[in-house]
């Protein structure tokens, strides 16, 4: 059974995107992008939505909710750059918004896939509350993250942290080193050529699969 998958115009479409980022230049290639790249990607996240609800039916796969526009916001940017380099696409918990608690994602750039998920930038209310789950449930948490087929795939957690265990929490917690996270991610940086390979749904699957319990064990305490 064929699985979907990118296609070699697609790299070939995001890297001259990279080199010419103007509106114009991509106006005058937009049968190019919907068909090289949004075609490919909504294939990618219909199948998803099939297939997750055997391991994740808490999240949201669907076209309208999970793909990226390829448009970037630059209100409040010093980078104007018109135009994302890449494609990408989250899949939020359901009954929170796309960019509230933790979700899946995966991205196709020019130079690399990246595939996981977690928590980025929560809230400041969010983060007392996930710190507090942790330290109730730190065992649960290290039987997620230390196991050997997280590391394997996606090696440690990651993100942003404290120099110290913040307030609140003795310094000789047990979870202390987890405490200190302010975003909490788990992904595999993998080569671009991956996406244009027929491995590639099976990959997304596969890490979307190891990372989904961080993701519930995260929202366990967005959704208290």
């Amino acid at each position: 059974m064929s699985t979907p998958h990118f296609s070699s115009a697609t790299l070939t479409f995001l890297r001259a995107l990279k080199r010419n980022n103007d509106r114009e230049w991509f106006k005058a290639r937009k049968e190019r992008y919907e068909r090289d790249v949004k075609t490919p990607m909504l294939a990618v996240i219909e199948q998803l939505a099939i297939d997750c609800k055997s391991f994740a039916p808490e999240i949201v796969a669907s076209p309208k909710v999970s793909m990226y526009r390829i448009y970037r916001d630059t209100r409040f940017s010093a980078d104007k750059t018109p135009l994302k380099t890449n494609v990408a696409a989250s899949f939020p918990w359901r009954g929170l918004h796309r960019h509230q608690g933790a979700g899946l994602y995966f991205e196709v750039a020019p130079g690399w896939v990246w595939i996981g998920g977690g928590m980025y930038m929560p809230q400041p209310q969010q983060l007392v509350a996930v710190r507090e789950h942790i330290a109730g449930h730190h065992k649960q948490l290290r039987a997620i993250v230390e196991s050997p087929g997280f590391r394997r795939l996606v090696g440690p957690l990651h993100g942003d942290r404290l120099k110290r265990v913040p307030r609140g929490f003795p310094h000789d917690h047990p979870a202390a080193e987890y405490l200190k996270f302010r975003h909490f991610v788990a992904g595999a940086e993998l080569p671009a050529s991956l996406a244009t390979s027929p491995a590639f749904y099976k990959k997304v699957l596969t890490i979307f699969r190891e990372v989904t319990p961080l993701a519930r064990f995260l929202n366990a305490a967005v959704l208290k």
